[in-house]
C-alpha cells in the first residue's frame, strides 16, 4: 500500500513505475491499516501500460487513458517545496526531461502552489498516520512491544499525544487544503516534480544513527505524502539518462483524476524512451538484426 509514498518511493528509487490511484478506488480489505484515511492498494511494475492493466485489475474497472500527444498538454510544475534541495543527480535528469517535454510540444508552466508549504505543518505531530496507527495497535503495544521495530514502534507512539479534537480539526485543515489545491490545479492536465529529491542513499550509515534515518525518511516522504494529502493520484516514471543512478518523475493530479493522469504518463513515457544518447548506427544494427 501507499500512505505516503510506500509505493512510489521504492519505484523512483529502483527505475521502476509506481501508481498510487484515488485511495477510494481500490479495495483494502484484509490489508492491515497504517492509516485509514491515506493507505491506497496499489502496486509497482516495469511500465506505465502495465500500471493501467493491473490498476484495472485492483480497481475492478476499464481504466480508460486519453492518449494525448505532448503538444496538447498543459502541465503545472509546482515551485514551492517540491523542488527545494535536490541532489544533483535529480536536479539534472529532472531538468532534462522537462526539456525534452517542452522540445515535443508540451507546454509546463511554474506555478507557485504555495498551498504545498501547509503540508508539514499538518504532519508535525505525526499526522493521520501517528493517530490512526495509535488507534489499531496500542493494544498490541502495550501486549508485544519486543516485536516491533523500535523505529516504527516510536512513531506510532507520536498518535498518543493526539486528542480527539486535534484529530478533528486536522480533518478540517484537510478538507480546506485540498479544496484550495484543486482551485489552484483547475485547468491542468497534471502536475510535474521529482519523486523524491535524492537517489538512493547508502544504508549503513542509516542503521546506527536514528537521527539520520529520520532526517533521510522525511525527505523521501515530502513530495510523494503531497499526493496522498491531497487525496489525488499519482505515477512515478524513470527519468534518468541511461547509466545513471534512477531518478523518479512524478505525474499527479486531485482525487479522480487517474485515467488522465495515466494518459499524460503513457506519453511523457514514450518522449523519454525516444534515447536522446543512442547512436544512430547502434540503431540500424539493430533494426537489421531484428530483420532477419
Amino acid at each position: 500500500s501507499d500512505t505516503g509514498g510506500s509505493i512510489r518511493i521504492p519505484a523512483a528509487l529502483q527505475g521502476l513505475v509506481g501508481f498510487k490511484n484515488t485511495q477510494r478506488l481500490t479495495p483494502l480489505a484484509g490489508a492491515v491499516p497504517l492509516s485509514t484515511t491515506l493507505d491506497t492498494a496499489c502496486a509497482i511494475t516495469r511500465s506505465v501500460r502495465d500500471a493501467v492493466l493491473l490498476h484495472g485489475l485492483l480497481a475492478g474497472r476499464t481504466p480508460r487513458p486519453l492518449a494525448r500527444p505532448l503538444h496538447s498538454l498543459r502541465l503545472a510544475l509546482p515551485q514551492a517545496v517540491m523542488l527545494d534541495g535536490l541532489d544533483t543527480g535529480v536536479a539534472c535528469a529532472f531538468e532534462a526531461a522537462l526539456s525534452r517535454l517542452r522540445a515535443g510540444g508540451a507546454v509546463i508552466d511554474d506555478l507557485p502552489l504555495t498551498q504545498l508549504g501547509e503540508v508539514a505543518g499538518m504532519q508535525a505531530e505525526g499526522g493521520f498516520t501517528a493517530a490512526e496507527s495509535w488507534a489499531w495497535h496500542r493494544a498490541r503495544l502495550a501486549q508485544r512491544e519486543a516485536y516491533y521495530d523500535p523505529r516504527v514502534a516510536q512513531r506510532i507512539r507520536r498518535g498518543e499525544a493526539i486528542s480527539a479534537a486535534d484529530y478533528i480539526d486536522l480533518h478540517s485543515a484537510r478538507a480546506r487544503w485540498i479544496a484550495s489545491m484543486e482551485a489552484s490545479l483547475a485547468g491542468y492536465d497534471a502536475v510535474l516534480s521529482p519523486t523524491v529529491p535524492m537517489v538512493a542513499p547508502a544504508i549503513a550509515p542509516l542503521l546506527g544513527s536514528d537521527t539520520r534515518f529520520f532526517a533521510i525518511n522525511g525527505l523521501l516522504l515530502r513530495n510523494p505524502a503531497v499526493v496522498n494529502m491531497l487525496d489525488g493520484c499519482a505515477l512515478s516514471l524513470p527519468c534518468q539518462a541511461p547509466g545513471q543512478m534512477p531518478v523518479g518523475l512524478m505525474v499527479w493530479g486531485p482525487a479522480m483524476t487517474d485515467d488522465a493522469v495515466l494518459g499524460v504518463s503513457l506519453a511523457i513515457e514514450a518522449a523519454l524512451a525516444a534515447d536522446p544518447y543512442a547512436d544512430p548506427a547502434d540503431a540500424t544494427v539493430r533494426t537489421a538484426s531484428g530483420a532477419r
